[in-house]
């Protein structure tokens, strides 16, 4: 199979989602999320910088779950500048809304 290029839109929301991850993370270490999350602190890390762009969803919802964080939110988030829109709007079903 193979697998084309990234495109750079990808690769910043990428770059977007890595740098979310690592807010909402904050003081807790990056072993413990990934434990919580059942995924390889190698795997967490490569998202969290960035060099994997494109992460399997399943990966993306164990680490919003362990880390509170609604789907809604960091979808929200990591489009919000292709979009030019503001974060989830107040009413809807989100655990945490993370400031920029």
């Amino acid at each position: 199979m193979v697998r084309l290029p990234l495109t750079p839109a990808e690769v910043e929301r990428g770059q977007r989602l890595g740098a979310l991850l690592r807010r909402a993370r904050g003081e807790r270490s990056l072993l413990e999320t990934a434990l919580d999350a059942r995924v390889s602190p190698e795997t967490l890390r490569k998202i969290e910088t960035g060099r994997v762009a494109t992460p399997a969803f399943p990966t993306i919802a164990a680490i919003a779950d362990a880390l509170d964080l609604s789907l809604d939110a960091v979808w929200a988030e990591i489009n919000q500048l292709e979009r030019d829109v503001e974060p989830t709007s107040p009413g809807h079903n989100t655990r945490e809304r993370l400031a920029s």
